[in-house]
Parts: structure tokens; sequence; C-alpha cells
């Protein structure tokens, strides 16, 4: 085989033209008037041998900048955290990353615990009492909720915070335009969802208010207040939650939200210039057969054996067009198992631990960075690992320097908080060592 990367050898091409009935690849395509056809050689360059190829290509990638070569504070939804050698061992099995959808359990029962795995954890981590089988992303999971809640009340509002992140929100008016539901954002007020207004905008029609644990902004929002808000006029309340967050605070589902929804990215799965990602939801049992997706559940056989099979799915394709309050009809198995194997391989008491990581660090970074004359605090709320601050000039400018410098510097919140010029948002996480917090501190300092 001259070329590794293309699969069909001279003999697998001679046995394909002998099978068909003809003797040469010219023959084959006979029927096309030769007026039609190319002849010559396309102006092209020549192929590459494997080791060329593979020269070429890595010269490409070194190109690239990436989070592992730069100190990266960049986060507004997508966090860089460590993972484990195992997760990516795990799931580059074959058996796992060649799997389709487990429409037959009896030859899908490893995918099929794998997911199941997976929402037993969700379920645990949120305070739920029962998890689908993960969906597409964080956003659209939210969105999903958020139809959902229409269905299921026959009401047709939307309350979104402003807090929640602006792409999610994007998504949000993207799918209720589709379903002929009105979405109106809740301003925020000193960087949380501004409580009185949110009172005031409770009608008969409101289907459901959603609200971010903590919000894009890093702030943790005020669960308690809100759920009471929302329960008072028989609305659902949605919450999309971080999920390396939820091991230190205290989990939505004791503050009685009908739906936890929220990216599990944090949870062994990179960066990856922003994708694929999995997103979760977690529902009470009121809802269960209402939710998108599907739900696996476990069994046994007439012998007594464990096993594993799709319970639910609330797909049209399955159930009554009419009932049906989705048409997702797959779900992100292997990234899911991927969360799954880190969760499994950190523990209860490793996630804690990470978790703390990130909220220690990042309050070091921010004392520290507010500690730097012109830098002052956006807002004064709690904050889990994500937080604003003000530096008086454009972060443009200053993320530009600052990569020079080999750090990724943190998201620039006028780019959708026209009022916010001048406002970073920072992300630490226990990737970060005191060393390099004091070098990005240092750095800004000497920009300003």
């Amino acid at each position: 085989m001259k070329f590794r990367y293309i699969p069909n050898t001279v003999e697998d091409q001679k046995e394909m033209l002998t099978a068909i009935g003809v003797d040469s690849v010219e023959e084959l395509f006979a029927d096309i008037p030769g007026a039609v056809r190319f002849k010559g050689e396309l102006n092209i360059p020549k192929a590459l041998s494997e080791h060329e190829i593979t020269t070429y290509m890595t010269g490409l990638a070194k190109r690239n900048i990436t989070i592992n070569d730069y100190s990266n504070y960049l986060g507004a939804g997508v966090y860089q955290h460590l993972i484990p050698s195992v997760v990516n061992h795990v799931i580059s099995r074959s058996e796992f990353y060649t799997a389709y959808t487990p429409y037959q359990p009896e030859i899908s029962q490893g995918e099929l615990q794998g997911i199941f795995e997976f929402q037993s954890l969700i379920a645990e981590l949120t305070g739920m009492e029962a998890a689908n089988s993960s969906m597409y992303d964080g956003a659209t999971s939210l969105a999903e909720a958020a139809a959902m809640a229409a269905a299921s009340t026959n009401r047709s509002k939307i309350l979104v915070s402003k807090a929640v992140h602006p792409e999610t929100r994007a998504v949000l008016k993207t799918y209720a335009k589709g379903q002929h539901l009105e979405v109106e954002e809740i301003e925020i007020n000193n960087g949380q969802t501004d409580l009185e207004l949110l009172k005031k905008s409770f009608t008969e029609d409101v289907a459901t208010v959603i609200v971010q644990y903590p919000n894009f902004f890093g702030i943790v929002e005020d669960l308690a207040a809100v759920s009471e808000l929302a329960h008072g006029n028989k609305s659902l309340f949605i919450v999309s939650a971080n999920p390396m967050a939820l091991p230190v605070l205290k989990a939505p589902g004791e503050y009685n939200a009908d739906v936890v929804v929220g990216d599990n990215q944090p949870m062994g799965i990179p960066v990856s210039f922003g994708g694929p990602h999995v997103g979760f939801f977690a529902a009470n049992s009121k809802l269960v057969r209402k939710m998108p997706g599907r739900i696996v559940g476990q069994t046994s056989d007439d012998e007594g054996t464990r096993g594993f099979v799709l319970t639910l799915q609330a797909r049209e394709q399955h159930i009554r067009r009419e009932k049906a309050s989705s048409n997702i009809c797959s779900n992100q198995a292997l990234i899911a198992l991927a969360s799954a194997v880190y969760m499994n391989t950190m523990g209860k008491e490793g996630i804690v631990e990470v978790a703390k990581q990130n909220l220690q660090k990042a309050h070091y970074a921010f004392k520290v960075l507010t500690a730097i004359k012109g830098v002052e605090p956006l807002f004064t709320g709690p904050f889990f690992n994500e937080f604003a601050i003000k530096v008086g000039k454009p972060i443009k400018e200053i993320n530009e320097q600052l990569l020079k410098a080999n750090i990724i510097g943190g998201y620039d919140l006028s780019k959708d908080y026209p009022s916010l010029e001048g406002a970073m948002l920072i992300a630490v996480t226990e990737a970060k060592t005191k060393e390099q917090i004091d070098e990005f501190a240092a750095r800004l300092e000497g920009l300003l």
C-alpha cells in the first residue's frame, strides 16, 4: 500500500471491479460521455508520503496557541480543568467510540450501563429525582427545559435572567420563536437577578423562570428567593448549574427546583475549541414522563442477571405526536461516558476537593488582582471560580498584550453587555498554580 491513509489497495480495486463485471476503472465510467469527462491532471499538489504528511500537519498544529502552552484565564462557559488520563483511555476503546444508538438493548449493555451511571451521578449531584441520558450541550438542554415547562403548564411566557449566559439566552430565543413562546429577560442588579423586577414580572401566563447557578458573572444567585417567587405563581423553576460548583454549593434540588440543566464540560471534557460537550437534564418525579431524550433503567432478566433497558422516551417517533415534548432523538453517549468516568474516578471526596481548589484559587486571584491600583471588583456578591473586575482600559488591548506574555486573559464583558466597557470576566480553576496567578497579576499591573 503506497499511502496508508488511502484504505483501498490495488488488489482491493481489482477485486471490486471483478465483482461487478468490469476490467478497469475506465470501463466502470464508460457510460459517462467523453465530452463531459475531465482529461488530464487536476491542478492540485501531488500526494505526500505518510512521513511527509505527518510532518506537514505537525507543523500546522504547532502554529496553534493552546491552553497547554499558555496560562489561561478565559472561562465564560467553557473551562480548563485537569482530566485524569483514564478518561481518554476508557472512551478510546472501540466498543464505546463506535457505539450507535442503543435501540437493541440486548447487544448494547455496555453503552446502556455507561448512560445509566451518568444519569445516576447527575441526579445525585443536582439533588433531583431523575436525570435523562444527556443532551447535546448546556444551551440546548436549557431551551428544551423551557419548552417542556411551557407544554407542562399550558403557559407561553418564559422569564429568564440576564445573568444567564448570553449565548444560552440566544438559543432559548431561537427555540421559543418556533414554538410561539414569549421570552422576557429580567435585568440584573449588582451582578445578580433583580428580585424586585422578577417579582413584578410574574403573570398568570408565566410558565417558568430560569436562573443560572453560579450565574454568567460567577456570582451565586439566591435560589431560595427565586424558587419561592416561581412556585408562588404556580410556575416551574429551572436552574442552569455549573456541575463543578455543586459539590460545595447547596444542590438546586434542595431549593425545590423543578428542572436542573447544565453543561457537564467541566467534568472530564477538554475545552477543544468549544465542543463537543454534553448537556445534562434532571427533573423531579412529576416531570419524568415529559423529559426530552431518553431514560435508561436498570432491570433483571429471567435468570436474575442485572441488565439495562431504554425505559422512557419522549420523542414523537416513539409516542403519540401530540404527547411528545421534544424531537430530540439522540444523546451524547460517548461524552457522557467521559464525564461518568471522571466523576467515578474522582469519587465524592475527590470532586469536593477539586471544587474547593477552584473556590480557593479564584478567591486568591480576586484578592491579588483587586489589590492592583486601577483594578476594582465589578460586583460584590459571593462567587465560585469566576469573577468580574473593572480595569478602566479596553479589554481587547489588554488581552492582546497579555497574549504576548503567554497569558490568555479574561472575557471582555462589553461584547454582550455594552454598559460594562472595560470589564473582564476571569476564570480560575484547579489547573492554575499560585505562581501563575501571581505572574498574571504582575503582568496586568504592568499594563495598567
